[in-house]
């Protein structure tokens, strides 16, 4: 049993902010994007991307429309160091696209790093330095001034190697690494030096970049730490305010979303939330959190299974089929009320109205998913999702009353043997049990003649095996052939009758009609029993739904009936 926290743990801080402003705002465009992928992506890998996978998600970042991307820690090693050189010498970077490296603020480090970059048309340099409290004391031993100075020297040394490259626009990116730990209005004099060591100005701005290198607080606490720093910054329109929210509460989205609501300009962040320990926050989820608002994020995911794949390949990392969005199963609906829900809001949904499908955040057609996966049925499903599936893809469409008599049969199905049903499976559990119920009576062929005003059928039948020619006339097709049947003592009546015309698709065939017949015996024994058929020609097709709701009545009340329970 876990221990008492309140005796190891504390709750973090407040911030002093009584007047916040950002929780009346809304995101009204999206922030400068910095994929991290390369870098703090590629290092938390088990098996770190070699030179050919680390270029390939280098061009999907740049296909999806990434304007800055953070490549490599080139002083790491010489691998990270070859990759950096290579973009530039085999001028792989687009010309709207900037990289951007990281490196500690150690003078031999920034050297290096400089280093790599030589001959880039534009670069960020991305220094930092961590500036908590049990970083100052445990681990580097350093004072608050020595932590300030180790940060305005690094700063310098890059703004001096800098002017040594001046055909390079050079840009400047400071984070104090572990900001969420650290003291407000320390954070606030570390920043401040820094942009005037830099001499920030608006056509000259610094980034910085306030990470929850730990994420140690709830959301609302870091936007507030957020809004404070950017209410007080110097220089505040010379300092373009970023976020780099690590996930070890499981909240960076949240925190993201909070914190640029209070203020900040950019995001840093992975694909799907790669990264050290929990992961870096989710730019997927977060570009298209902004997109189901009505918000263009500029990111292309139109074809998100494109995406996937690539970032599995390159990674080694399985994306989890319940990621937001993206996740194999994130668009499929097990249950049987979800399903029902869903199917009759596709029935309603109309091209100019804004989405409103229950169940479904986002048109999964935007992101390059179509709908074949969305309703799957298993023994946790219902009428709705076995009808739409029946629908979609053989464009069967059942009657209610038949969805939820149709059900009971998929449902002993899927319960005596596990797992999911295929919309095949469906399709063949459907004909079974309604398009090839053959016994007693099979169909063979027929011929309609005109009596004055009565519509008369010749019907060529085999019953018990025997063939039988039967003549009858009726007000229609239909009730011609119900009276043929009661010339044979065969008496039922309709109940209800419903013809549709069917998609050439999946197989069905070339089918292009299907009739449903509800059907009684005329004594009313063993209630009332849908039939169904499929035909080219809608007649015909209506006669083998009626000799199917037949057949279907003889298998009920003969003993042991194999569908009893339908």
């Amino acid at each position: 049993m876990l221990q008492n926290p309140a005796s190891k743990y504390h709750a973090f801080p407040p911030v002093d902010l009584a007047d916040r402003q950002w929780p009346s705002r809304s995101m009204s465009q999206p922030p400068i994007w910095m994929s991290t992928d390369l870098r703090d992506g590629n290092q938390s890998l088990f098996e770190p991307m070699n030179l050919e996978r680390k270029m390939r998600l280098f061009r999907l970042l740049c296909e999806i429309g990434f304007k800055e991307i953070e490549v490599a820690f080139p002083s790491a090693s010489q691998t990270e160091f070859d990759f950096v050189r290579g973009l530039i010498e085999g001028q792989q970077i687009p010309a709207e696209v900037t990289i951007e490296v990281l490196t500690q603020a150690r003078e031999h480090l920034i050297r290096r790093t400089m280093e790599s970059l030589r001959g880039a048309r534009r670069a960020i340099v991305h220094v930092y330095n961590a500036t908590s409290r049990p970083f100052r004391d445990f681990v580097f031993d350093m004072s608050r001034a020595e932590v300030v100075d180790m940060a305005v020297a690094a700063v310098k040394l890059v703004k001096q190697l800098a002017a040594e490259q001046p055909a390079t626009e050079w840009v400047l990116e400071y984070s104090p690494e572990t900001f969420t730990a650290t003291e407000l209005d320390f954070a606030l004099e570390v920043c401040n030096a820094v942009t005037a060591a830099w001499g920030a100005t608006p056509d000259d701005k610094v980034i910085l970049n306030l990470p929850t290198t730990v994420e140690l607080a709830t959301p609302n606490v870091y936007a507030d730490q957020i809004e404070w720093m950017h209410r007080h910054l110097e220089r505040r329109d010379s300092v373009i305010l970023s976020l780099h929210p690590h996930n070890d509460r499981g909240t960076a989205v949240a925190a993201a979303e909070l914190a640029l609501m209070a203020g900040a300009d950019r995001v840093e962040g992975c694909l799907f939330g790669n990264g050290e320990r929990t992961g870096n926050v989710d730019l997927v989820t977060l570009a298209l959190n902004l997109y189901t608002q009505g918000i263009a994020p500029g990111l292309d995911f139109s074809d998100i299974n494109a995406v996937a794949r690539t970032f599995e390949h390159c990674t080694r990392l399985p994306i989890h089929p319940r990621h937001p969005y993206v996740g194999d199963l994130v668009f499929t609906a097990f249950s049987g009320s979800h399903q029902d829900a869903i199917k009759k809001g596709f029935a309603v949904k109309q091209d100019d109205v804004a989405w409103n499908v229950p169940y479904l955040p986002i048109d999964p057609a935007d992101v390059g998913r179509n709908y074949d996966s969305v309703i799957r049925v298993n023994s946790q499903s219902g009428k709705g999702g076995i009808a739409y599936l029946l629908e979609a893809e053989y464009g069967v469409v059942m009657p209610r009353r038949l969805q939820v008599e149709f059900s009971n049969v998929v449902q002993q199905h899927t319960e005596a043997h596990g797992g999911e049903v295929s919309a095949a499976e469906i399709w063949q559990l459907f004909a079974t049990a309604y398009l090839d119920t053959c016994e007693p009576i099979r169909y063979r062929e027929h011929r309609l003649f005109e009596n004055g005003q009565a519509q008369g059928i010749r019907l060529a039948v085999d019953i018990e095996g025997a063939p039988r020619l039967l003549t009858g006339e009726g007000n229609g097709p239909v009730d011609a052939a119900v009276h043929a049947l009661h010339n044979a003592g065969i008496d039922v009546q309709v109940r209800s009758f419903e013809e549709r015309s069917m998609s050439a698709s999946g197989e069905g065939g070339n089918a292009s009609a299907c009739a449903f017949m509800e059907i009684i015996r005329a004594d009313g024994a063993g209630g009332e029993f849908y039939g169904a058929g499929v035909d080219a020609n809608i007649v015909t097709a209506s006669i083998k739904a009626l000799l199917s709701g037949i057949n279907r009545i003889a298998l009920r009340l003969q003993p042991g009936g194999q569908q009893e329970a339908a």
